[in-house]
């Protein structure tokens, strides 16, 4: 945990410091803030440049990353370093292949306002395609751009209940668009 702590504060100290977060072009929908949605993910999942295991003991590294079989960390030992340049790279790839689930999920999510596109994929993030395609009342909701019952079905779940700091943050910002 001090290593989650001591790698955001280093993080939030670069970016006081007018570091450049580097553009991610990979993803083919246009999020309106992608940089405000990195910073937003990154307050929820934390940024860690060495391998760690998560809650439920999956190595995991940069933010949120699990190592699957195809990463070069796959089979490395926890507190193996994993420099800034290797964790810029995969949020990369990772942000992209989000935001396209998002899409397939939300074929008009390139048309809802800048909130609602972060809270999605914020949600696709954090708990991937399948498990937010089964939230069927909320999706309803944000397909009829009733934000606000929206907001109320999220946090009708055992989700909300997991993670609820995170939730609670992102029903906020549906009901205030």
């Amino acid at each position: 945990m001090l290593n989650l702590i001591k790698s955001w504060v280093i993080y939030l100290l670069k970016c006081s410091n007018n570091k450049v977060i580097k553009p991610w072009s990979y993803s083919k929908m246009n999020i309106k803030n992608p940089s405000q949605l990195k910073y937003e993910i990154i307050r929820d999942e934390g940024v860690v440049y060495a391998i760690y295991k998560d809650h439920l003991g999956y190595p995991t590294f940069g933010i949120g990353h699990l190592v699957k079989e195809s990463d070069q960390e796959f089979g490395q030992e926890v507190d193996t370093p994993v420099s800034e340049e290797r964790v810029d790279e995969v949020w990369n790839h990772d942000f992209a292949e989000h935001v396209e689930e998002c899409g397939k999920l939300y074929p008009d999510l390139e048309s809802y306002p800048d909130e609602v596109q972060r809270v999605l994929v914020n949600m696709t993030f954090n708990m991937g395609m399948t498990r937010l395609s089964k939230f069927k009342n909320f999706k309803a909701a944000i397909e009829s751009n009733d934000w606000k019952q929206a907001a109320k079905e999220g946090r009708d779940s055992r989700w909300y209940n997991q993670v609820t700091n995170r939730a609670e943050r992102l029903m906020t910002m549906l009901e205030e668009v």
